[in-house]
C-alpha cells in the first residue's frame, strides 16, 4: 500500500471536509492532485480496504434506522450479505459468530422504508430478518490509529 492510501486511510477516518469538491480539499492537504485522491479511493474501495466514504449522523436525527439480523445457512452465507449490500439503505454488514450471523444497518428516510427493506430482504432471501431497532443511543468512535509493518 502506498503512502498516499495510507494518508487516506489514516487521517480521514473522521474529519472529512464537507465542501462541494471534498477530494480536492484532501488532495490540497496532502500536496496531490484531486484526481490522485479519487484514483487512490476507487482502489481501496476495490481491494476491499475500505468499504464507503460518507456521513455518519447521529441516531434518529436524519431518517430512520435500526440493526438487524439473519440466520443464514453457512453454504448460503456469502450469496446472502451480497444481497443484502446491495441495498442503498444499508450501510453495513459483517458476519458473527453465532446462529443469527449476518448483522447489520438499514438506514432510511423513514421507519415505514426501513421496514419495507427488512421485508424485501427477507422475502428475497426466504429468511426471516431480526428488527433490533435502538433503543438508547452511545457514541462510539471507530476511529483508530493503523499500524503499518
Amino acid at each position: 500500500m502506498d503512502d498516499l492510501k495510507r494518508k487516506l486511510l489514516d487521517a480521514y477516518q473522521r474529519g472529512f471536509p464537507v465542501s462541494p469538491r471534498p477530494f480536492k480539499d484532501v488532495g490540497d492537504r496532502l500536496g496531490v492532485s484531486e484526481e490522485k485522491v479519487l484514483e487512490a479511493v476507487k482502489e481501496l474501495k476495490e481491494s476491499g480496504a475500505l468499504s464507503r466514504v460518507g456521513p455518519v449522523f447521529k441516531p434518529k436525527s436524519v431518517g430512520d434506522s435500526t440493526l438487524a439480523a439473519m440466520a443464514v445457512p453457512a453454504d448460503r452465507l456469502e450469496a446472502v450479505a451480497e444481497l443484502v449490500n446491495g441495498f442503498d439503505e444499508v450501510n453495513h454488514n459483517y458476519e458473527r459468530e453465532h446462529r443469527f450471523n449476518l448483522w447489520f444497518v438499514v438506514t432510511a428516510h423513514d421507519q415505514d422504508r426501513v421496514k419495507s427493506v427488512l421485508a424485501e430482504i427477507s422475502a428475497a432471501t426466504g429468511l426471516e430478518v431480526l428488527n433490533l431497532p435502538m433503543l438508547s443511543d452511545y457514541h462510539l468512535d471507530l476511529g483508530f490509529a493503523l499500524q503499518w509493518n
